[in-house]
């Protein structure tokens, strides 16, 4: 490089603007009032899960975010969740026992109500101005450490965090750590644009990513918790997936984009309206659709029994329909778990997957869900409660009832290879027969 080129490269850096960090002390003297600190004693085990090692009862902390001068405060569900007792704790040091008004596990917001008056209340801002690389804080008290506050920059909008997501979550590199969960994120204007939730970290602790519920979302589970107790969620039941580049050219599509419906409820509006499997919507009542993770969150927050407009591209061609949201129903109640009946050949309590399980599983049929495990032959090979077994040497299970027969008619002595389905991953397993 020469020195001219050296000189010209210098006084083009000199004129760069430059950027200094943002004086966040303003803003944590606007925030701090209305954020509060939250301790929930939690029920304790039922009978024949007592630890005699374990303190009596347990206890989680968190935070929360004022939103009303009369005491009703959001939080996480998770920090609620199972609680006899909820104390909040003002920013004036005043102690206040607290009522649990509703919680809503899918989208990991609770409403709390205080008796009290006159507090400050929080200013709510627009999550849906912010922009990646725009300055955020968060307060809350980190490991117990009230009124703690980190600052970091949005990094990216609208993450799904796990599977059937309804929640487009804010992620950020602001610190937080158990006990922030329930505070605020606050934007550089003093208003909270989100809910911290969650961090993603292999240790329980920050690790360069969180993840705030958007505040506009958090203020409407608020208000249908306030007004009827719980939340109502708009359905087409529909199980979708990314379409990948490859699956892209395959449907001879420009570029990837839409979601892509691989199974339908039965009875699910989807299939009333016309919608099949193979189909990619491309929009969804006028809002376009460039990843499959966009849908479930704007599906969530549409009333049941309103029409919207379906763009699908189906075997290369477009296609209109107009589907009728229908109301979210709840999950099934979970089979109430059995032990491993003694006597039994390999210590395995079985049954069949219902509709559900299998859909979550993405399995179109067949396999065996394993309750329970005792002591014996499938134990000492590693199978635990929730594994799921497809199939017993190369032959696949259609139903607890057949792999029970297909265990009965195996020679003792003998190994074979049972392939199972665990945490999303298949594997196989040897298992020795054991003797009669």
């Amino acid at each position: 490089m020469s020195a001219l080129t050296i000189l010209a490269f210098t006084a083009a850096a000199s004129t760069a603007p430059v950027v200094a960090a943002p004086d966040f002390t303003r803003l944590v003297e606007i925030a701090s009032p209305w954020v509060v600190n939250i301790s929930a004693q939690l029920a304790p085990p039922e009978a024949g899960e007592v630890d005699p090692d374990a303190a009596p009862f347990d206890e989680s902390s968190g935070s929360g975010v004022v939103l009303s001068a009369d005491g009703y405060i959001v939080t996480n569900h998770h920090v609620v969740a199972n609680a006899t007792d909820i104390v909040v704790r003002l920013a004036d040091r005043r102690e206040l026992a607290a009522t649990l008004i509703g919680t809503d596990p899918a989208s990991d917001i609770a409403l709390l109500k205080v008796d009290a008056a006159r507090l400050p209340v929080a200013r709510i801002g627009d999550p849906n101005k912010l922009k990646p690389g725009e300055w955020v804080l968060a307060i809350g008290a980190p490991f117990g450490f009230e009124y703690s506050v980190t600052a970091g920059i949005v990094s990216a909008k609208g993450r799904s965090v796990g599977a059937e997501q309804y929640v487009p979550y804010l992620q950020t590199d602001v610190a937080v750590n158990p006990g922030n969960s329930g505070g605020p994120l606050v934007n550089l204007r003093g208003e909270v644009v989100g809910i911290n939730s969650q961090i993603f970290s292999e240790t329980g602790s920050y690790s360069g990513i969180s993840f705030a519920v958007p505040i506009d979302l958090a203020m409407d589970v608020v208000g249908q918790l306030r007004k009827q107790g719980r939340v109502v969620r708009g359905w087409l039941g529909i199980n979708i997936q990314d379409v990948t580049r490859d699956l892209a050219e395959s449907f001879a599509m420009p570029r990837p984009t839409g979601a892509l419906v691989r199974g339908l409820a039965a009875d699910g509006p989807a299939r009333a309206a016309g919608v099949e499997v193979g189909d990619v919507i491309l929009s969804f009542d006028g809002r376009t659709l460039r990843r499959s993770e966009e849908l479930p969150p704007l599906v969530g927050r549409t009333a049941p029994g309103k029409r919207v407009a379906l763009q699908l591209l189906r075997a290369g061609k477009p296609l209109a329909l107009t589907a009728t949201v229908g109301e979210l129903p709840p999950p099934p109640p979970p089979p109430a778990p059995r032990a491993a009946p003694e006597g039994e050949r390999l210590g395995l309590a079985l049954r069949d997957l219902d509709a559900a399980e299998r859909s979550a599983l993405e399995l179109e049929a067949g396999g065996a869900l394993v309750e329970a495990v005792a002591a014996g032959p499938a134990a000492d090979a590693g199978l635990v409660a929730d594994d799921v077994i497809l199939m017993v040497n190369q032959v696949r299970v259609g139903s607890a009832a057949q792999l029970a027969e297909l265990i009965e008619g195996l020679a003792p002595g003998r190994t074979v290879a049972l392939l199972l389905l665990r945490d999303g991953q298949t594997q196989f397993v040897p298992l020795r027969i054991p003797a009669p």
